[in-house]
């Protein structure tokens, strides 16, 4: 973002209002159905968090978060009763994030209205024009940064 007036948003400016009104209408629609208690920011595990439970790691990376904040999150959830850590079946060492009944609930509640909200922009700009949009944000969500340099930095299939 250039901080400096412009005609047209940059795409910093449009991705966050677009996060922001998916969030807020998410969240809006979760408290009218009884999960008031969670805030937006719970949103980094409650998105990625899988029926059969998932690593805080693989939150983290999912997420795009630093792994003592998404632990932070998930002691708030655990707290709310949301999510349970149990040790991982394919390491005993290791804990999973699994979904409480009441995370579950919430889960398929979210699901719901995640797909209302998908369900009213394709029809507004089109099936095909907005399956088109979510692959090209898609693609530039998944593009590697660059270095400060202005480089992007090595990534796999680079021979690096």
């Amino acid at each position: 973002m250039t901080g400096h007036p412009a005609t047209q948003p940059d795409l910093g400016v449009l991705a966050a209002r677009i996060l922001m009104s998916v969030q807020r209408e998410l969240f809006t629609a979760l408290a009218e159905q009884g999960f008031d208690d969670i805030a937006p920011r719970t949103g980094a595990v409650l998105a990625h968090l899988r029926a059969d439970g998932i690593r805080a790691s693989e939150l983290a990376r999912a997420s795009g978060q630093h792994k003592q904040v998404v632990g932070s999150l998930v002691d708030d959830l655990e707290h709310l009763g949301y999510v349970e850590r149990r040790p991982d079946p394919a390491d005993r060492r290791a804990k999973l994030v699994c979904p409480t009944e009441r995370g579950l609930l919430q889960m398929a509640a979210a699901a719901a209205i995640m797909r209302s909200i998908e369900e009213r922009h394709a029809r507004a700009l089109g099936e095909r024009e907005y399956a088109t949009f979510k692959a090209a944000l898609r693609s530039v969500a998944e593009l590697p940064p660059e270095s400060p340099h202005g480089t992007r930095p090595p990534g796999p299939g680079d021979g690096a």
